[in-house]
């Protein structure tokens, strides 16, 4: 039951408000800052209305960092981590509810503690895989001896090597694992009724078609969900993208935006790094407006 209480209402209201005002401030004054020019934007305090300076600077900005390239390459990486994590999430959370064997609740309360190590704490080990993804298999050549074996009977010393680094691959794949879409997609399968599985089972479905006729057109609004979440947080990834890509021609929006920081010594152009800033953030705000419906759902879905 909801009661009508016009006090409570107002306060709720009031709180509401607050908290959009926070949100909203710090965008507001990156759009004021990215329309006026360098005299006006340096003033303190700065002036709070609009100026006419916003499409020069947005010019600028794209010209400079060369914004053009590098939103494309981080739309294909973010549009990459998103549909591995959609895709490898779902497939563990089948597994584990869906298939008995020993372990699998431990399998996936170890999964689940990964959530504690976030990427800046296993950023080392990560790069060294990807910089020789196959360095893991040369070590268990090396220690069971059948790299000596191998150079005895042929000659031929094997070196496993390949490098992911400045490439697309190297900026996605080793971001694919997720403990989080694991999670969403565990509660959401868990429900379904049993009686569905059993059904397919009687109806000669086996597993691979029960998971791609049944579960994952049900699972439409979980997997946007993901999808949305997972695209905005590989988007705004900034220290790994700046370790794997050496090379500029690889290097994602998030990352250009430092050619557009003045220097020490540099002319304090705060107005082209504000619309250079803005132009950033544009993308995963676009795809959070149109998927905020399926967001909502997918989520909803999760704590029934």
């Amino acid at each position: 039951m909801v009661e009508n209480r016009p006090l409570f209402n107002l306060a709720c209201q009031a709180v509401l408000l607050v908290g959009l005002l926070a949100a909203v401030l710090p965008f507001a004054i990156v759009v004021i800052a990215a329309s006026h020019d360098i005299v006006t934007v340096n003033r303190v305090p700065m002036p709070l209305a609009p100026g006419s300076h916003f499409l020069a600077n947005i010019t600028e900005a794209w010209t400079r960092a060369d914004l053009g390239s590098k939103i494309f390459n981080s739309f294909v990486f973010a549009s990459a981590v998103a549909l591995g994590k959609v895709v490898f999430s779902a497939m563990a959370a089948f597994a584990i509810v869906y298939f008995r064997f020993p372990g699998r609740m431990l399998l996936f309360w170890a999964v689940f503690v990964t959530l504690m190590l976030p990427l800046e704490v296993r950023i080392v080990p990560t790069y060294a895989v990807a910089a020789n993804a196959l360095q893991p298999f040369q070590a268990i050549l090396d220690v069971t001896g059948l790299t000596q074996a191998i150079n005895w009977a042929t000659g031929i010393r094997l070196q496993l090597n390949w490098g992911l680094l400045n490439s697309y691959t190297g900026l996605a794949l080793p971001l694919v694992a997720t403990a989080t879409g694991t999670f969403l997609y565990r509660q959401f399968f868990l429900t379904l009724p049993d009686e569905l599985a059993e059904a397919a089972k009687m109806d000669g479905s086996g597993p691979v078609r029960f998971f791609f006729d049944i579960l994952l057109p049900l699972s439409k609004p979980t997997m946007a969900a993901l999808a949305t979440i997972m695209f905005v947080w590989a988007w705004n990834q900034y220290l790994w993208p700046l370790l794997v890509t050496t090379d500029a021609s690889f290097g994602t929006a998030t990352t250009q935006l430092k050619a557009l920081i003045p220097s020490e010594d540099g002319m304090p152009d705060w107005n082209v790094a504000m619309a250079g800033c803005l132009l950033v953030m544009l993308p995963p705000l676009l795809v959070i407006a149109l998927m905020q419906r399926w967001f909502v759902r997918g989520l909803a879905a999760t704590d029934k």
